[in-house]
């Protein structure tokens, strides 16, 4: 028999700046290296494959401990374990910066990974332990802003430090701004966030089982290598006996946790926190609509660059035709769920479609030349109805989840989103590559078609959300379990 204690300060917006420094830092930095390859790659002197892990490097490790950390932070404290991440990640930044070969910088990234990892999930769980009733979905609206503006101007960012080529240091800039901000949000996570852990009523937090940690932890890198590496080696046989070799270590961590249950132990996953509908619909769109959001940046970049061939500076503003709507999007997102309820994400996975069509025609209008202004309609329908659905999904799975169960909730999302990434990015990737001896233009079209696919397939599936009322309402009407009191003490007893 365990409990959980958990203390909702909602004392105001502070602990939310601080958690979305954490998260501002993770997502820029899957996006913000790209632009620096062709530089690191002189300086360093580096081979495609040593660039290849800079960026591989990164999303391996990050998606194959999520599970783990968040089970860790349970039991250490997730202010704990979110401060330890920053920490980690602020070193981590400072040694890809200081790099002296393609190798350590390799390495320094794989570490990031790790980093991200410890961050990632502690982030939404904290933000459910600090805020109840209506600042609940404000506050997840605002994460979802911050996640996908790093997304979409993680290329601007990155061209800019490059060529503001900050005291001579050129690509290093973009590690180099990472310490400053996560040393800062050092100093305040201790001020600001509350110090919550799960504990059993004999005062020890419940264990892991090692073998069970080990076979989620193969299961997942065993998928994700493959999936970050396979379309660059064009598919050798290892990428296909690992792929395989995920499916026999998931089955295993499935009866592991089975066996764990029947003695009454805690398995990684709970399954009482997936007994919700919302909640497994929610999670699982999401992995969807992150299929097809990296990749489309990924396509999106290369387009601009190689095809019409802007600079990175450049290109990045581009980004910005997509990052102003979205953050339109995630703000107009709770106005929306009060009017069209359980549509609100099928509306905007819809929008977002639809700026893909849009994109689509202008592409086969114009090629790879015409004003780019031309491409504006595209980009920004697609911006707006990516912050309206990301936002919502979000809404769904953490907004009717008890305090005992959002780390495990919030790690699996976030497992599934690094997942969505990898699987979007190997997919979408191999369409785009596969078309490139066309054109550019040619490339971007087919991989437009697979995004409009995909974007279609969230619209159909969320349709199976919670079909009586809006999750914003759903959320603010459960003043029993979440009322938006100074501080409040939620229990659970299983």
């Amino acid at each position: 028999m365990s409990t959980q204690t958990t203390t909702r300060t909602d004392t105001g917006w502070g602990p939310l700046a601080v958690l979305m420094c954490g998260t501002f830092l993770v997502v820029l930095d899957f996006f913000i290296v790209n632009v620096a390859l062709p530089s690191m790659q002189r300086e360093l002197h580096a081979s495609d494959s040593g660039l290849e892990w800079v960026v591989a490097g990164y999303g391996l490790t990050f998606s194959a401990l999520l599970i783990a950390v968040t089970r860790l932070g349970d039991r250490i404290g997730r202010r704990r374990m979110f401060s330890a991440g920053v920490a980690l990640f602020v070193a981590a930044s400072a040694a890809c910066g200081a790099a002296p070969s393609v190798e350590l910088l390799v390495g320094a990234r794989l570490v990031q990974g790790v980093a991200g990892a410890m961050v990632s999930p502690m982030v939404l769980a904290l933000i459910g332990d600090v805020y109840a009733g209506p600042r609940l979905p404000r506050a997840i609206g605002i994460y979802s802003m911050v996640m996908g503006l790093a997304a979409a101007t993680g290329q601007l960012i990155g061209g800019v430090l490059i060529h503001l080529d900050l005291a001579g240091s050129g690509w290093r800039a973009i590690f180099w701004v990472n310490v400053p901000i996560g040393l800062v949000t050092l100093v305040l996570a201790p001020r600001l966030l509350p110090d919550n852990r799960r504990s059993h009523t004999v005062g020890h937090a419940p264990g892991i089982d090692l073998v069970e940690l080990a076979l989620a932890t193969t299961s997942l890198t065993a998928l994700v290598l493959p999936l970050l590496e396979g379309r660059r080696l064009d598919w050798p046989l290892w990428t296909w006996l690992s792929l395989a070799g995920s499916v026999v270590a998931a089955v295993l961590t499935i009866a592991r946790s089975r066996s764990l249950l029947r003695r009454g132990g805690r398995p990684l996953v709970e399954p009482a926190a997936f007994r919700s509908r919302t909640v497994v619909v929610a999670i699982a769109s999401q992995g969807l609509l992150f299929v097809g959001m990296a990749s489309y940046f990924v396509v999106l970049a290369l387009y601009l660059q190689n095809g019409r061939g802007l600079g990175p500076l450049a290109s990045g503003a581009v980004f910005t035709l997509v990052a102003v709507p979205y953050i339109v999007g995630t703000s107009r997102q709770r106005t929306l769920a009060a009017r069209l309820g359980r549509w609100t994400v099928p509306f905007g996975a819809g929008v977002f479609a639809l700026g893909h069509v849009a994109l689509l025609a202008a592409v086969l209008e114009e090629g790879v030349g015409g004003p780019l202004v031309d491409l504006m309609p595209g980009l920004a329908l697609a911006g707006f109805g990516m912050g309206i659905a990301l936002t919502g999904l979000i809404d769904a799975a953490m907004g009717g989840v008890e305090p005992a169960h959002a780390g495990t909730v919030s790690g699996v999302m976030s497992t599934a989103q690094q997942l969505g990434n990898a699987l979007g990015v190997a997919l979408v990737g191999m369409v785009f590559f596969g078309a490139v001896s066309g054109g550019y233009d040619h490339a971007l079209t087919w991989s437009l078609v697979v995004l409009i696919g995909t974007t279609a397939g969230v619209a159909l599936l969320a349709t199976l959300l919670h079909p009586h009322r809006p999750v914003v309402e759903e959320v603010a009407l459960r003043p029993s379990r979440n009322p938006a009191t100074p501080a409040q003490t939620a229990s659970e007893v299983s």
